[in-house]
C-alpha cells in the first residue's frame, strides 16, 4: 500500500472523528437544554462554546459560531443579524466549525421549541433533502460542485420550501485546509463550479466535501440548517 493511499485513510478516520466529537456535542447542547426559552443567542453561542472546551478542550474554530433563532433563521451565513431572545415557540439552528486535535468539523443541525407542526415538518425536511442530495452525491461519479447545487435546488422547489443558500456546501479539512476565497468558487458546492467534485487539491490530497442545506420559509419567518460531512461516513440526524 502506497503512503498516499494509507495517509488517506488517515486524513478521512481523522475527519470522521472530528465530525463524531462535534454529533456529541450537539448531543451535549441537547441534554443540557442549552437551547431554551429566555436565552439570548450570543449567551447560547458561548454556552455551547464552553461546553466544547469541557469536553474536548476546544478553543479553536475555523469560522464563525452560529445560534439563530426565529426570523433569524432566514438569514445566510454570510449575515449577522441583530441578537435574538430565543422564544417559548421557536425554531432555532446552531452551526458550528470546531477544530479537533487540527482537523476541521463542519455540523449544523436544528431545533424546535413548542409543538408548532410546521416548524417539526420543517426540521424534518432538512435530514431528508440533504440525503437526497448525498444519494445524487453517490450515483454520479463525475459529479460537480454546480450540478449537486442545482438538484439539490431543485429538489427543494417541488417541496413547500426554498433553499435559503448562495451555496449547497464547501471543502473541509486539515486546519488551514485549502484555501476558501470569495474568487475561488471551485472549493464551493454552487454555481459555477464547475470541476469534478472528486479530485486531488492543490497539495495532491483528495478533496473531501461538507454538504449544507438551509431551507425557509419566508411568509412564516422561519428556517432550518442541516450540515455534515457529504463523501465520508453516515452520521446520525
Amino acid at each position: 500500500m502506497s503512503n498516499t493511499i494509507q495517509d488517506e485513510g488517515v486524513r478521512a478516520a481523522k475527519l470522521l472523528d472530528a465530525q463524531a466529537k462535534a454529533a456529541e456535542l450537539f448531543e451535549a447542547v441537547t441534554s443540557e437544554r442549552v437551547i431554551r426559552p429566555g436565552t439570548l443567542e450570543s449567551e447560547a453561542s458561548n454556552t455551547i462554546r464552553d461546553l466544547a472546551a469541557d469536553l474536548f478542550g476546544i478553543s479553536r474554530y475555523w469560522h464563525k459560531r452560529i445560534v439563530r433563532a426565529g426570523v433569524n433563521t432566514l438569514e445566510p451565513y454570510r449575515e449577522n443579524p441583530p441578537d435574538r431572545l430565543i422564544g417559548d415557540d421557536d425554531i432555532v439552528f446552531c452551526d458550528f466549525g470546531p477544530i479537533f486535535e487540527e482537523w476541521e468539523a463542519d455540523f449544523g443541525r436544528t431545533f424546535v421549541l413548542g409543538d408548532d407542526p410546521v416548524k417539526h415538518e420543517l426540521k424534518d425536511a432538512l435530514p431528508a433533502v440533504f440525503d437526497a442530495g448525498r444519494a445524487y452525491f453517490d450515483a454520479e461519479p463525475d459529479i460537480t460542485g454546480e450540478q449537486l447545487f442545482a438538484h439539490v435546488t431543485e429538489f427543494v422547489e417541488r417541496t413547500r420550501w426554498e433553499f435559503g443558500g448562495a451555496i449547497a456546501g464547501h471543502l473541509v479539512g486539515q486546519f488551514p485546509h485549502e484555501k476558501i476565497r470569495g474568487d475561488e468558487v471551485r472549493s464551493y458546492i454552487a454555481p459555477g463550479s464547475d470541476q469534478p467534485m472528486r479530485r486531488l487539491d492543490s497539495s495532491g490530497v483528495q478533496c473531501h466535501w461538507i454538504l449544507e442545506i438551509h431551507l425557509v420559509d419566508r411568509e412564516r419567518g422561519i428556517g432550518g440548517f442541516h450540515e455534515e460531512l457529504l463523501d465520508l461516513g453516515r452520521s446520525a440526524s
